[in-house]
């Protein structure tokens, strides 16, 4: 693992399994991304053209954080529902 920026960067090369080219996620990786063998990633297009992998559903956290918004701004009506 190397140091860039103070950021972890791990070198990972690119094979050809059956018709897919596949990259290899090692411990570290996985350990960086506090995932495991079987979870689903998410693999999103930044804004400088590189990758972010991700745990969590970008999709679902913007709506989660969408649902934040209405609901702090419609605090006493939800409890009073409630």
């Amino acid at each position: 693992m190397y140091k860039l920026k103070g950021r972890s960067m791990i070198q990972s090369k690119i094979r050809k399994v059956g018709n897919s080219a596949v990259m290899t996620l090692t411990a570290d990786m996985l350990a960086l991304l506090d995932a495991k063998e079987g979870d689903t990633l998410y693999v999103v297009r930044t804004d400088d053209g590189g990758l972010k992998l991700m745990t969590e559903n970008p999709e679902l956290q913007s709506a989660l954080a969408a649902a934040e918004v209405v609901m702090d701004e419609n605090r006493e009506l939800l409890q009073a529902l409630a």
